[in-house]
């Protein structure tokens, strides 16, 4: 069963999730899911199916996405306090995180910072931040399912990061799995063998699948991340 529900995560702000429980509820702990820059909750529908089987999961529009609030001020940073507020609305012990690119990066804050919220987390092809050359992508014409301010103050953000990032995955105590996406991805591929080196537990499964790897090989992603949350 499913429902679409808005929470309140502090600083008046409010997050949309879609949440999916199993029909018969077991020990297993939730999975939160959080998608990439202008992808929204929606993102995950080829894979929560066979996720949500024996446990909760709940698919969340970060900030300025979605049918989350669009407040206008963006940052890595904020939008980790926002999922750490849903954390703490959730009331679970732990929750296991998955991340998407910068659903990635805000998984990792969100795990260093509350380091007692998190028991295992996914992160699909995304690597340590390096500065790379600024630009911002030309914006899509018409309608889109996010604030284009995201990208806006978001990017710079990634392409000249805080120096300050591999001490931040260093005190990440959760056991991590990282996939990710093979030659064929926009992110550099040894910052991903950069990333599973500087966390203190992880691992390496690679799913030749580029950037999307849960969109364009859902199957190959769904048992890599249920056999690294039941093990």
């Amino acid at each position: 069963m499913e429902s679409i529900e808005r929470v309140d995560v502090g600083g008046r702000v409010h997050l949309s999730r879609r949440v999916r429980r199993p029909s018969t509820p077991g020990p297993a702990c939730p999975v939160v899911l959080l998608p990439g820059t202008g992808l929204t909750a929606a993102d995950w529908d080829p894979v929560v199916a066979e996720l949500a089987e024996d446990r909760a999961t709940h698919a969340v529009d970060l900030r300025g996405h979605g049918d989350s609030d669009r407040p206008g001020t963006y940052s890595i940073a904020l939008m980790a306090a926002d999922v750490a507020g849903l954390l703490d609305v959730l009331g679970a012990p732990a929750v296991d995180l998955v991340g998407h690119s910068l659903g990635g990066l805000v998984a990792c804050r969100v795990a260093a910072e509350r380091p007692r919220l998190v028991r295992r987390i996914v992160l699909e092809d995304v690597g340590v931040p390096h500065r790379r050359p600024p630009g911002l992508p030309p914006r899509p014409a018409g309608e889109l399912a996010f604030d284009w301010a995201v990208v806006e103050q978001v990017r710079p953000e990634i392409d000249d990061p805080d120096p300050g990032w591999p001490d931040v995955l260093r005190r990440i105590a959760a056991p991590t799995l990282v996939i990710g996406g093979g030659p064929t991805s926009h992110v550099p591929q040894e910052h991903v063998r950069e990333l599973v080196q500087t966390l203190p537990d992880a691992c390496l499964v690679v799913i030749e699948a580029g950037h999307l790897v849960h969109a364009t090989e859902p199957e190959r992603f769904s048992v890599a991340v249920r056999a690294f949350l039941d093990g």
